[in-house]
């Protein structure tokens, strides 16, 4: 797996700004008649594809309530983010301050969206037990293990007793999964034991939806 300070994320979105100029963009749009596409729409959006759409209705929108504060780790450029605007605060959390910058120019206008840049896994700024929702797709795929351990610790000073936690994550068993090489070494069952070493309950997983990953929601 490349380091937290790799510039595969940064790769990524260069690529696709490359590609997806304003200009371009807005031709392509406005000829489809279709909103601005956002920054990781390119790997599903939950909207169209089922398997997504089912992570969304399952364990996204049942959570949503406009008197909970929550988090979102690693938001990219959106594509869950505006699932998430009906909070009444939702800070999201990055490493590279140049993805943020990326959700600021599709969300930046929401007062109650705040941004944080942390150092890799923590939430600076945030109170101790203030969060009602914890939210990460698309992060903890990439992270070592030891990262998400140390996310798991972190995460636990800022939530409420009442949080739910939900985080999708690389699952090696599968075959999409072991030939992405930008997937980190993790499986359900040591994704378990990281949760439950962590001093969390267990809620709900779901192992079969994603074709190359699994996804866990977890409480104190």
């Amino acid at each position: 797996m490349p380091p937290l300070d790799t510039s595969m994320h940064l790769d990524m979105l260069a690529r696709w700004r490359q590609k997806n100029s304003f200009t371009r963009r807005a031709i392509r749009t406005i000829r489809a008649g279709f909103p601005l596409p956002l920054y990781g729409l390119e790997w599903g959006d939950p909207d169209v594809v089922e398997p997504l759409r089912f992570i969304k209705e399952r364990y996204v929108l049942p959570y949503v309530n406009a008197q909970h504060d929550a988090v979102e780790i690693g938001p990219g450029g959106g594509r869950w983010t505006r699932y998430l605007l009906g909070f009444r605060t939702l800070t999201a959390v990055d490493y590279h301050p140049e993805l943020l910058d990326e959700l600021k120019r599709n969300f930046g206008s929401h007062r109650n969206l705040r941004f944080i840049k942390n150092s890799g896994t923590d939430f600076p700024g945030l109170d101790p037990r203030s969060i009602d929702y914890v939210y990460s797709f698309g992060t903890f795929v990439h992270l070592d293990f030891n990262l998400i351990e140390a996310y798991l610790k972190s995460i636990r000073t800022i939530i409420k007793p009442t949080a739910n936690v939900v985080i999708q994550y690389s699952d090696k068993t599968k075959i999409m999964a072991q030939i992405n090489e930008g997937f980190s070494d993790n499986t359900p069952a040591r994704m378990r034991a990281a949760v439950d070493a962590a001093g969390y309950r267990i809620l709900e997983e779901d192992t079969t939806s994603l074709w190359h990953s699994s996804v866990i929601r977890f409480a104190i």
